[in-house]
């Protein structure tokens, strides 16, 4: 095999001789052409790859190349890909949701029924190795001059104790001016409340009903202005009669032509990775778009921010998801902006890095620090230095967990502003009194960059824009290694794939890293030209899997529980300089709050290497793991999965 590369090399090398003895023949016509092929010769050389690492795209079959909106890579080594409709409303409308399932090892596909729009939901690990998919997309967004039918929210009212209703979609809701509104979605209307007076008499007590209420979505039966609604009124629902429509109706303020924001959805589901389908479980509350789910030191998962049914934000209204009951119960309230990066930490507190995507005002909710979510008490965690440009900026528990120390790492301006930002900083949340403190500044200002975790203790950073969305040509084609003990950056091998909104990066089992997606809104620098999806899935193997030695770990499935100590199969002492415990990812939207990398206590053992698991549930919350066992080179084996229950 050294023979052919070698052979390989030289004929490279003779081949750009030739080229660049063409060019001189030619002029400058043939410089471009010339350039890259000295580009694939210098990125293919042995020693570049050994320094910098190299990039592959992955070849795809057609029929699975889907709008990558999320990213979650699953015990059995295979990587869940979930478009939903992709951002694309076309599909929407057409009831086209996609989910890819890829195995990077055989490099096969597999399409997965999916039976909600998922685009823009959130995911979480669940103990047993599931991943919950929660909220998504109920309706696209009509900007200003789009909207055809005046719409908002309706406030339904039922005053009947004795029964709830539910409403199908399609309800018609009448006003008093006759001008008639249709529900978009069904909408359960729960039983009014009764309350009777305690008193000895029975000729004296009293009854007191207080009306129960649900909103829903509606929208103007009538196109354009003859739908508009300026002032409160009560609605009539069509169809009840008598003492139903006397108990059951409408009330809502203006409907509107204004701009509609999108809609989120209740549904959440379970996908199994065994049985490679969706579970359906009980649904939310709230209707989430653009969510956080973060899982709690019981195993359990929060659920926090998004858009509602409404498309409005919601206002700190968080539920939490138990995985043994499969069903929803109240949170502790507090505010976000959509898809806050929360980090479960020390006491099983919660610390909110200031990342954040999407929506919300920018004098609200953006302040970063440690939450209490048991007691739902707030310590701001002062010191981040441009404090407003923390919007599509990556954040991550820094490697190892113990440390507890948080990086962020770029962003934007709030909103569609054409800010950003190459500021980097770290958070010791171990410190007395915890703050931020400035680290090292990105090579260029960046938004929508992806962080991923390496086994050496390293943060790999790739691609991101300068501008929202990728405006202006404004793709960056860099990636770096980030060495929290030295604090510095160090250039990695250029991707060849730009990526902004919409794209993700995770670290694979066996120690390359996959990067997927992109969503920018033009495909030319004059932002002339209607921007396309990225579909391609490029692979980037770092440099040290171009060493000439791994060591050996072997790949069958281990069992251990927090506070005991287990057997690595074929790992070796000596060749043990670390082993770290690697949390898999689910990511989106350049908010990835699942992984992390803890520090595993080893000693020899018969011959053989044995590992403690830490007892603290809020460094290691029970799921699956990946293994590493990393030489003094920096370099890491192949991982073997680790179930700690």
């Amino acid at each position: 095999m050294r023979i052919f590369r070698q052979a390989k090399a030289r004929r490279a090398a003779l081949g750009t001789a030739a080229v660049l003895a063409l060019v001189a023949a030619n002029g400058p016509a043939a410089t471009g052409f010339a350039e890259r092929a000295w580009h694939d010769y210098t990125v293919n050389k042995s020693t570049y790859k050994a320094r910098y690492g190299h990039w592959d795209v992955v070849d795809v079959p057609e029929r699975y190349r889907v709008n990558a909106i999320h990213a979650a890579l699953l015990h059995t080594g295979k990587v869940l890909l979930i478009a939903g409709s992709g951002n694309d409303e076309k599909n929407f409308k057409a009831g086209t949701f996609q989910s890819v399932l890829w195995d990077p090892v055989r490099n096969t596909f597999k399409e997965i029924p999916t039976p909600k729009d998922m685009f823009c939901a959130g995911h979480a690990q669940l103990p047993d190795g599931r991943l919950l998919v929660a909220g998504g997309t109920a309706r696209y967004e009509k900007l200003t001059g789009d909207v055809r039918r005046a719409g908002g929210a309706m406030l339904v009212k039922n005053e009947n104790p004795d029964e709830a209703r539910i409403l199908p979609a399609g309800t018609l809701f009448e006003g008093s001016g006759g001008r008639q509104y249709r529900s978009q979605v069904p909408v359960l209307v729960p039983r009014a409340r009764k309350i009777v007076t305690d008193e000895e008499d029975a000729s004296r007590k009293r009854v007191m009903v207080t009306a129960s209420q649900a909103r829903v979505y509606v929208e103007a039966v009538a196109e354009g202005e003859e739908g508009v609604a300026n002032t409160a009124d009560q609605y009539r629902i069509k169809g009840l009669e008598g003492r139903e429509a006397q108990d059951v109706y409408g009330l809502a303020a203006k409907l509107g032509l204004d701009k509609k924001d999108f809609q989120g959805l209740k549904e959440a589901f379970e996908f199994d990775p065994v049985a490679e389908r969706y579970v359906p479980v009980d649904p939310m509350s709230e209707a989430r778009w653009y969510p956080t789910l973060v899982t709690l030191k019981d195993g359990r998962v929060l659920a926090v921010s998004g858009l509602d049914d409404m498309g409005e934000i919601i206002p700190g209204k968080n539920e939490i998801y138990d995985p043994g009951t499969r069903t929803w119960s109240a949170g502790p309230q507090r505010y976000f902006p959509t898809y806050p990066a929360l980090f479960l930490t020390g006491g099983g507190r919660l610390f909110y890095s200031g990342s954040n995507a999407g929506y919300g005002p920018a004098d609200q909710g953006r302040a970063p620090g440690l939450w209490d979510a048991e007691n739902n008490t707030f310590t701001p965690v002062p010191g981040l230095p441009e404090q407003d440009m923390t919007e599509t900026s990556a954040s991550v528990l820094l490697p190892p967990a113990q440390d507890q120390k948080v990086m962020i790492l770029g962003g934007g301006g709030v909103g569609e502003s054409h800010r950003s930002s190459g500021r980097t900083a770290v958070a010791d949340l171990k410190a007395e009194a915890p703050r931020y403190t400035p680290g090292p500044a990105l090579p260029r200002a960046t938004r929508y960059l992806n962080a991923v975790l390496t086994p050496d203790d390293t943060v790999f950073t790739t691609g991101g824009s300068g501008d929202y969305r990728g405006k202006r040509g404004s793709d960056i084609l860099r990636a770096q290694f980030y060495d929290p003990s030295s604090r510095t950056f160090r250039t990695a091998a250029d991707p060849t794939v730009g990526r902004d909104y919409h794209s993700e990066a995770l670290l694979l089992p066996d120690g390359r890293i996959a990067v997927f997606g992109s969503n920018p809104l033009f495909a030319d620098k004059d932002d002339t030209r209607v921007g396309t999806f990225e579909k391609r899935i490029e692979v980037y193997t770092p440099p040290y899997l171009y060493r000439p030695h791994r060591p050996a770990l072997g790949t069958g499935v281990i069992e251990a529980g927090r506070g005991t100590t287990v057997t690595l199969p074929g790992a070796s002492p000596r060749e043990a300089a670390k082993v770290r415990l690697m949390r898999p990812s689910a990511v989106t939207h350049a908010t990835d709050v699942e992984q992390r990398s803890i520090a595993l206590t080893a000693t020899p053992r018969g011959g053989a290497l044995a590992v403690t698991i830490p007892e603290d549930p809020s460094l290691v919350p029970v799921g699956w793991y990946m293994v590493f066992v990393v030489d003094r080179a920096g370099t890491p084996s192949n991982a073997a999965w680790v179930h700690i229950a």
